[in-house]
């Protein structure tokens, strides 16, 4: 039976993909004690790469559709690490997003708030987070967006 974050998942529209497989050398997540600490995660879905650079063939709403995507991927990566039970997030701790941009795109933080907004949609207080948005000469694959994230289970 799905718990109180995937049923809203599902309210929203989304299910829980499988967890991506790493890309290189790294595991897609650590567990510390209480703490999570899942790898970057591009912006792929179920068509494929997402790719693109901000600021020269991608508008920013597109990039945070792709943000959205990778926070997605995330969720599917904590579940993971919390044994297919979601309910087990105390609190999203931090994302990290990188976004690929051209060298005169500023607006990072619009980009990024497509995976903020998204995880606090899905997971209410415990959703609220800290966060940093970094602009990319480029990310593997020529993907437009990565985030990773840091949260805390039980």
């Amino acid at each position: 039976m799905a718990g109180i974050y995937e049923t809203r998942l599902n309210e929203m529209g989304h299910t829980v993909p499988d967890a991506p497989a790493p890309a290189a050398n790294y595991v897609p997540y650590v567990i510390v004690g209480d703490m999570v600490y899942v790898s970057g995660q591009i912006a792929k879905d179920s068509d494929g790469l997402i790719v693109g650079k901000l600021g020269d063939d991608m508008d920013i709403a597109g990039g945070q559709s792709a943000a959205q995507v990778c926070a997605l991927n995330l969720i599917a990566q904590l579940k993971a690490a919390c044994g297919g039970d979601l309910d087990r997030l105390k609190r999203v701790v931090k994302l990290g997003g990188f976004v690929n941009a051209t060298p005169d795109f500023v607006d990072h933080p619009a980009v990024i708030n497509g995976a903020s907004d998204f995880v606090g949609e899905v997971f209410g207080e415990a959703g609220a987070h800290a966060r940093a948005a970094v602009g990319c000469s480029s990310l593997p694959f020529g993907v437009a967006v990565e985030v990773e994230g840091i949260f805390q289970i039980s």
